[in-house]
């Protein structure tokens, strides 16, 4: 399976990067570029990628534009945003136009080859630090809904219960590294146990099913 890639991004230092980067991964064909929200618009017609990567902050048609119109013509087509954009205001309208995954250009870029997987296969992706922001504005501690006495909770270990708290704060597996001592591949068997034992899909829920139990503290 060759996941097909559409890179939307108006500077050429950035595409030829990220060429570069893609060419490294046997499923994933970097199968044309764009450099405005108008040129991103006639490929997709043409070239009907699986994903396309898109930066916000392009002449003419924005990133967040060009995407509500994909989503409109090509419904099949998964958007990823990939730009230096954090704020709320870049990240909420991203998202309401159809984006299913939101990352910066800080991403490493093997969690970028994982994220283009994952939004591949329906699921969203969201960088850490947008998760953090999203989880600050919308979740609120509820302990009537979520029982600190949670049998969830009492299967986690000690350590699990950190990396679960550090997620709720936004880190990325790399910041939770540095914080505990452990290596980065450790930090992801532990978020895959978090997941796999809180029943959860992804990130977002953890952090969010976190703050509600106050582990955020």
């Amino acid at each position: 399976m060759t996941i097909k890639l559409l890179l939307a991004d108006d500077h050429t230092m950035v595409r030829r990067g990220l060429q570069v980067f893609l060419s490294t991964q046997t499923d994933l064909e970097l199968i044309g570029e764009a450099s405005t929200g108008q040129e991103t618009l006639e490929k997709v017609a043409v070239l009907q990628p699986d994903v396309v990567l898109m930066d916000i902050n392009m002449p003419g048609i924005n990133g967040i534009e060009a995407t509500k119109q994909i989503k409109l013509l090509h419904a099949q087509v998964k958007v990823i945003i990939l730009t230096s954009f954090s704020d709320q205001d870049h990240v909420l309208p991203a998202l309401r136009s159809g984006a299913k995954g939101y990352l910066l250009k800080d991403i490493e870029p093997e969690d970028l080859a994982r994220a283009i997987r994952r939004v591949y296969e329906g699921k969203v992706e969201l960088h850490p630090e947008i998760a953090g922001h999203l989880v600050n504005q919308y979740a609120e501690p509820d302990q009537t809904a979520y029982p600190p006495t949670d049998d969830s909770i009492s299967e986690l270990t000690k350590r699990e219960q950190d990396v679960l708290r550090l997620i709720a704060a936004g880190k990325s597996n790399r910041s939770i590294a540095e914080e505990l001592f452990i290596t980065e591949k450790t930090v992801k068997t532990h978020v895959s146990h978090v997941l796999s034992k809180l029943g959860m899909s992804d990130r977002t829920q953890a952090a969010i099913y976190a703050l509600k139990h106050g582990l955020d503290k």
